[in-house]
């Protein structure tokens, strides 16, 4: 693994040019000339239990925006994402950080449309992200939050303004988003964001050719959700399964997400224990031998003592299953400045422990490092600039990496599985609005067959080849 020091990366990332040396010639830069925005509602099928929250509603933030390349070329780009407000503003209450992040997005809609910088769209976020994070302040402020709009929070707002950006880019020049993040299109290497340690270096150099073609879906355990038939309190008749057994039967899992509220070693205990009882009575009756874990406490365990307390119980009720862990998930808060104390180096030894609500930029990656955090989780809903940027750093400094959703229906799946399959050695996606949102994915089922229904435990990713972020065209064009 590299030998960089948090100080090192952040001291030479703050002294690269913000305006580096134009490699790509003018053809190949984008002008915004159009945005528009809406908002989408969507009811729960059933409530989703994480991080002793539950969600049962969702509202997406769907975004187009018209790019006119140096070359005089116009194209549409589409953008869409869940405003996840209980997993990204937290500390407010529901209604509140909704009509926050909707206030928002109002803003950042005004920004971009108002934005008369070229350039590749990662260009284009390192002149945009600044004006966001001002305008969340500036929304704080006028709305008189009790807690200002964090960071993650406008990242997600952001998310399909910016994924809408390397839609339209794509699609301008009739490409995978994917295939334009190389010194032919780009007006600058790694170093503008990411210091010189990666000078000469483009984002291409860390992503995939060609999507691979299928990906292990991670199917989400939410922490109310029902594991025995004994478990369900009131079963949904909608033709869709009930209980994780008939999931297991339905899609033929073999990933799945234990979502875990800390704070009661017991029961959090007691959920592992009986959810590895019963895969491990269906799965081999299906003659499935390989399959694997991962257990999200989104924050919830107190300190990093109670992790470590919980893998040692785990590994002595069911050393099989504490074997197919395949990695843990942000197990205590997120602000690792203030949480100095809970490092993970001890815990690290056991299995990766990953990052996610901490993960905001380069400087908390490399902070999350520092504390012992062996991994990071890669998300759509943070960005696709976001994604590619900290997909090549941690990739760099030897890191585990994971791609995971917001719940993500729609084109805002889509996104998410591109980034997953273009990712090396990711260990799988996440696809949980088909078991919580599935009215959400409805219009889009049949135009991708085997993305939003899975079979043998896996999405057909091989197919996101398309122009752009690989779905469809957007709906104004």
């Amino acid at each position: 693994m590299p030998n960089f020091t948090r100080r090192d990366v952040i001291k030479a990332a703050a002294l690269a040019p913000l305006a580096p040396a134009v490699f790509a010639p003018p053809s190949t830069n984008i002008r915004i000339v159009e945005v528009r925005h809406a908002f989408e509602d969507f009811k729960y099928r059933a409530p989703y239990q994480f991080g002793g929250r539950t969600v049962s509603d969702v509202t997406l933030l769907n975004v187009d925006v018209r790019v006119r390349t140096g070359g005089g070329k116009e194209a549409w780009g589409f953008g869409s994402m869940p405003l996840g407000n209980a997993w990204a503003f937290p500390s407010a209450p529901f209604d509140v950080s909704l009509g926050a992040m909707r206030a928002l997005a109002d803003e950042m809609r005004r920004i971009v449309a108002g934005c008369d910088d070229q350039g590749h769209p990662i260009d284009l976020a390192r002149v945009l992200d600044p004006q966001f994070l001002r305008a969340a302040d500036a929304v704080s402020s006028a709305r008189a939050l009790a807690a200002p709009i964090p960071k993650l929070c406008t990242l997600v707002v952001s998310s399909p303004f910016d994924a809408a950006l390397h839609d339209a880019y794509g699609k301008a020049f009739g490409l995978s988003a994917f295939a334009t993040y190389t010194r032919e299109f780009m007006n600058g290497d790694l170093s503008a964001d990411l210091g010189p340690k990666f000078k000469g270096e483009y984002p291409g150099r860390y992503l995939l050719t060609a999507p691979q073609p299928t990906m292990p879906v991670f199917h989400s355990v939410g922490a109310s959700d029902a594991i025995e038939p004994s478990d369900r309190k009131q079963r949904v008749d909608d033709g869709l399964p009930n209980t994780l057994e008939e999931w297991i039967r339905r899609d033929g899992l073999i990933r799945f997400k234990i979502k875990l509220n800390g704070g009661n070693l017991p029961v959090d205990l007691d959920r592992v224990i009986r959810i590895d009882r019963v895969v491990s009575r269906v799965l081999p009756s299906r003659g499935v031998r390989d399959w694997k874990y991962l257990l999200d406490f989104n924050e919830g365990c107190p300190n990093v003592a109670y992790l470590l307390e919980f893998m040692r119980k785990v590994r002595e009720a069911t050393p099989e299953g504490f074997a197919r862990i395949l990695y843990i998930e942000q197990p205590t808060a997120r602000d690792l400045k203030k949480d100095r104390a809970n490092v993970m180096h001890e815990a690290a030894k056991l299995c990766p422990i990953v990052a996610d609500e901490a993960l905001t930029d380069l400087e908390s990656l490399l902070l999350a490092r520092e504390m012992g955090y062996t991994g990071v989780a890669l998300k759509a809903c943070k960005g696709q600039t976001h994604a590619v940027l900290l997909a090549a750093a941690a990739q760099k400094f030897g890191m585990f990496v994971c791609v995971q959703d917001l719940t993500c229906p729609g084109a805002s799946l889509i996104h998410s599985a591109g980034i997953a399959a273009r990712v090396p050695k990711n260990a799988g996606i996440e696809a949980n609005a088909r078991q919580f949102v599935p009215a959400a994915n409805a219009a889009w089922e049949a135009r991708f067959p085997g993305l939003f229904t899975i079979h043998d435990g896996v999405m057909k990713t091989g197919q996101l080849t398309g122009p752009g972020l690989g779905a469809v065209p957007s709906r104004s064009a």
